[in-house]
């Protein structure tokens, strides 16, 4: 799996849950930015179905394995641990499985942390919802990295979705 390589985050950690749900507390997205990540992962992540999640609160966004790509041997989040990648908060936080190289960089260079549940048996890491365009830009690469992950491809440069597939 490529490793990200990301900059270090600026500022404080946002507060978190300590237990679940796990949400982000403080620093939140503004409504613009999580709007323009909402609409970006609709637009990209090809081979995604979109729907409530099965695991998250109420309100939020969940990407899942639609079947069209044969999935490599990963943990994606709970509760079947095959199907949801990826979820985005109302609060603009993401949940989302990431290999073990990936979690490391996301967690030290201070872009989120791990749910507080997480186990070998249970990848969710939380990535703090985005700021600023520049905080957008490191989400989205992060998001790319969980589709990496979650399905053994890239995101592809340019989205094959039709709009009927957008919004299920």
């Amino acid at each position: 799996m490529t490793v990200l390589n990301l900059p270090a985050r600026i500022g404080d950690r946002p507060q978190t849950g300590p237990s679940v749900p796990h949400v982000q507390l403080s620093q939140h997205s503004p409504d613009d930015v999580r709007e323009r990540l909402k609409q970006w992962m609709t637009d990209h992540l090809d081979g995604a179905v979109i729907r409530p999640s099965e695991i998250s609160e109420p309100g939020s966004l969940a990407f899942f394995l639609d079947g069209t790509l044969p999935p490599p041997n990963t943990v994606l989040l709970p509760p079947r641990l095959n199907a949801e990648f990826v979820h985005v908060h109302t609060d603009g936080s993401l949940h989302l499985a990431l290999s073990k190289q990936d979690q490391h960089e996301l967690i030290t260079k201070g872009w989120g942390e791990r749910h507080p549940l997480y186990s070998p048996t249970i990848n969710v890491v939380m990535l703090y919802g985005p700021r600023t365009d520049e905080e957008l830009q490191i989400a989205q690469t992060v998001i790319k990295a969980s589709y990496r992950y979650a399905t053994g491809h890239d995101v592809p440069a340019t989205s094959s979705r039709e709009p009927d597939r957008q919004r299920i």
